[in-house]
């Protein structure tokens, strides 16, 4: 289910759109819908074959950035600005999957995951509010996940890190009420992609997969389709996009203590948007 209270609807025709994690799966999907409403796209990724090859076709614009790495992150919106002279849309869709037991899982990976599916969408974020404060507009979307909702074994660091992502989102909503910036945040179970099937590969998932499975609570969902989903709630400013419905009243009690702040806190304004001078 999807629901709007910001009423800031996005015209994507000639809309300028960074896309991080493009280079295949969810971000590739998302990078050609957005191009097919007339969008300007900016797709970023560590790999660069694939990456140059959509942005040709979707005569775009390919920036090469390692979303660990600290000095790449911090100038990614303005490369990207440069490139397109300002930023309506900052998809934060880049991520990286564990499937080990924290045990088995090495720190390096660990400190890899919380950077790329956390650190870097909060950074990115924030350098790029106050070029959409000053345009008059903008909108933030945040690829975030089915396990931000829930633990699930062998996804600790990754669902810990999607839980993460979900509650900023929901923060900077808050904190943009009085803005004319929107936010959404996608929240998919199986996505018909390389991630999920790395998951379902490990035999310790087998049993768990089956379960759910079972119950017909995990129906996978293409990538395509959850990105013609994705521009339906930018355009309309809806604050999510979930799959699978079915999983309605998991998301629901999950979305209750959000709700239950937004409601105590209406009204209430906070300075967020701040010229990029004071970023510095």
């Amino acid at each position: 289910m999807q629901t709007s209270t910001q009423g800031n609807p996005m015209q994507l025709d000639g809309a300028n759109v960074l896309v991080t994690g493009a280079s295949r799966g969810i971000g590739e999907a998302l990078a050609l819908a957005f191009a097919q409403e007339g969008a300007t796209v900016v797709v970023a990724a560590r790999t660069e074959a694939p990456l140059r090859e959509l942005a040709t076709k979707i005569e775009g614009h390919a920036l090469v950035v390692d979303l660990t790495d600290d000095d790449q992150v911090d100038n990614l919106i303005e490369r990207a600005e440069d490139l397109v002279g300002g930023l309506d849309v900052l998809v934060n869709n880049a991520g990286v999957e564990t499937t080990l037991g924290l045990s088995e899982e090495s720190v390096e990976t660990i400190r890899a995951v919380t950077r790329v599916n956390l650190e870097a969408p909060i950074l990115l974020t924030r350098a790029a509010i106050p070029g959409m404060h000053a345009r008059g507009r903008g909108h933030l979307v945040f690829t975030s996940s089915l396990a931000g909702t829930s633990g699930f074994p062998g996804l600790a660091t990754y669902a810990g890190t999607k839980a993460g992502l979900t509650n900023f989102a929901a923060s900077m909503r808050l904190e943009l009420n009085d803005t004319n910036i929107g936010t959404t945040i996608i929240a998919p179970g199986p996505v018909d992609t390389r991630m999920w099937t790395a998951l379902e590969d490990e035999p310790y998932s087998d049993e768990m997969l089956k379960r759910m499975n079972r119950f017909h609570l995990m129906p996978k969902i293409s990538p395509t389709k959850l990105a013609a989903r994705t521009i339906k709630a930018v355009k309309a400013d809806s604050r999510h996009v979930r799959h699978p419905r079915r999983l309605s009243v998991n998301f629901w009690l999950n979305e209750a203590p959000r709700r239950i702040s937004e409601g105590l806190l209406t009204g209430i304004k906070f300075r967020t948007p701040v010229s990029p001078d004071e970023l510095k």
